[in-house]
């Protein structure tokens, strides 16, 4: 029983589409923190907006400190949500492109004309050009 759940195609491919979507996490992640942080930083004269914190107890110089602590101490880390949310707004970006050509791609198959017809006698789908039907043998009207 587990053994046919597992073969389904559905499970495979939410399988697949998991992995892609952990793996290409991991890609946006990397491009927000290396490639389009460190050129905004540098626009707002040199920010490093994984080092913005905001310490609720003591006065830790950075969240490493912080973290380090003993106990730990409490940061609000807003730089790192910050990054988070780019992160967030490239994602959506890019599943919403995907999901428009998808979408595309579907009218335009729901746009093209039928090629088949119904046999007014024994409802069977026939080709559009038949004369008689191939299920019941019945003369179509042209």
């Amino acid at each position: 029983m587990f053994k046919e759940f597992i073969a389904r195609g559905n499970v495979i491919d939410l399988a697949v589409a998991f992995i892609l979507g952990a793996a290409f996490g991991k890609i946006v992640t990397s491009l927000v923190n290396d490639i389009v942080m460190p050129p905004i930083g540098l626009l707002l004269s040199g920010v490093d907006f994984s080092a913005l914190f905001i310490p609720l107890r003591g006065h830790p110089a950075s969240i490493a400190e912080a973290k380090a602590a003993k106990p730990p101490l409490p940061t609000i880390n807003y730089g790192l949500f910050i990054s988070t949310v780019i992160e967030f707004v490239i994602v959506a970006f890019v599943l919403f492109l995907i999901v428009r050509g998808v979408n595309r791609m579907r009218r335009k198959q729901e746009d093209k004309p039928p090629d088949t017809k119904q046999c007014p006698y024994c409802i069977s789908t026939i080709p559009l050009a038949a004369t008689r039907c191939p299920s019941c043998t019945s003369q179509l009207a042209a």
